[in-house]
């Protein structure tokens, strides 16, 4: 029979007893105690302690996951806002130069005296090159850059275009609020269905000034001051955003199989 050790509660003398046993008398003192008792009571006592432990493990490691988190978000952050590489600069120029090329119709539509015509003809390349570079360029200030190359080359071909640079940075501030970065691939769509959108208010607001300031009178101001129906308004807008991010989508879809394939690394 296996014996065990047991301190007497009345004197402390160190006994041992049957592990089956019920009761303990001590030899010494000749106190009589419960010795099952006292093995629940350690039992117990052990148990509880293994259970402390095993949700001790599960806080710190809940702890030390969102830790983690946070160091990874901060680090995301901080990476935003790192300096632009030479072949960050070049690929963003080829995105810009892409968009462009693929803008020719431009010069066709200025001259066509309908409320957004211009923004629904270039809805598609204006939203998915950018994505496309915003997904490979995760960095602030990326859309701007982007913004102020195509602005360069539009304001020669009509000059309210360079409006555009201040489309980007307003786009760039209202992703910012949202997402923070462009981490996230909708960030990159949204920059990308609000980037042309952005030009219609912006393309009135000139309009009326230069209208106001110069007395200038002909068919693109007027329908920029608002003499259109106003339920062509209403449509050209909505069909220009709807198009604008069907293209964003299209970039993005795009940008994820070039990495898929290699194409965009690091």
């Amino acid at each position: 029979m296996k014996l065990t050790e047991y301190k007497c509660p009345n004197c402390g003398a160190v006994l041992q007893t049957e592990e089956d046993g019920n009761m303990a008398a001590c030899p010494y003192c000749g106190a009589k105690f419960a010795v099952e008792r006292e093995q629940e009571l350690t039992a117990a006592l052990v148990a509880n302690t293994e259970t402390i432990a095993d949700e001790l493990k599960e806080v710190t490691a809940a702890y030390e996951e969102k830790l983690r988190k946070r160091a990874e978000r901060d680090a995301d952050e901080s990476k935003m806002f790192r300096r632009f590489k030479i072949k960050d600069i070049v690929f963003l120029a080829i995105i810009t130069a892409c968009t462009l090329v693929t803008s020719a119709i431009m010069p066709l539509l200025i001259h066509v005296p309908v409320f957004g015509i211009i923004q629904l003809g270039l809805g598609l390349q204006f939203s998915i090159f950018p994505v496309i570079g915003l997904m490979k360029v995760r960095k602030a200030g990326s859309m701007t850059i982007m913004g102020i190359l195509i602005a360069l080359f539009l304001v020669m071909m009509f000059p309210p275009m360079a409006l555009i640079a201040v489309c980007a940075v307003v786009v760039e501030l209202l992703v910012f609020a949202v997402f923070r970065s462009y981490k996230n691939d909708w960030a990159c769509v949204m920059a990308g269905t609000l980037y042309m959108p952005l030009t219609v208010p912006l393309l009135w607001l000139y309009y009326n000034v230069n209208y106001t300031v110069t007395g200038e009178e002909n068919e693109a101001v007027t329908m920029f001051l608002g003499a259109t129906d106003p339920w062509v308004i209403v449509g050209m807008t909505a069909a220009i955003l709807a198009l604008c991010f069907v293209g964003s989508v299209i970039g993005m879809v795009i940008s994820r199989e070039l990495k898929k394939a290699g194409v965009f690394k690091k």
